[in-house]
């Protein structure tokens, strides 16, 4: 609940936003849950031990036995390396793991078929495990 809160604070500030479309809203929604979780991670990172951090739920088998801010700043910084190499695709994650979206809303979203998108989730837990994981490709 304080992320959400937080992320509509960061959101509205002082004036309503004027949102384009229901996608405009829910990238503008995962956009802030993401920076205030990396953000806050940065901190833990800083302060190394301690502090009130709620556990973030994420696909174990992505993450592996990182401390949970390794594990938020592992994924942000894979978000970037695939928002260089397909746009949409990290999309999807951002929607999906800072958004909480399920594959319906995603595929609502982004205007496209909920099978795109579970074939597109199929290739990037593929690729994240991967990236996570510090595997080279063959």
């Amino acid at each position: 609940t304080a992320l959400v809160n937080e992320a509509y604070i960061k959101l509205c500030g002082a004036e309503r936003p004027d949102w384009k479309s229901r996608t405009h809203f829910f990238a503008a929604g995962a956009q802030a849950m993401r920076r205030i979780l990396v953000d806050h991670a940065r901190g833990k990172n800083r302060e190394k031990r301690g502090g009130q951090w709620q556990r973030v739920e994420f696909d174990e088998q992505l993450l592996g036995q990182r401390q949970e801010h390794e594990d938020i700043l592992a994924v942000d910084e894979a978000l970037a390396k695939l928002s260089r190499i397909d746009e949409r695709q990290a999309k999807i994650v951002e929607l999906r793991f800072f958004g909480g979206l399920t594959v319906a809303e995603v595929a609502e979203a982004l205007g496209v078929s909920k099978r795109t998108v579970e074939l597109e989730w199929k290739m990037i837990r593929a690729w994240l495990r991967r990236e996570l994981s510090g595997e080279t490709q063959p």
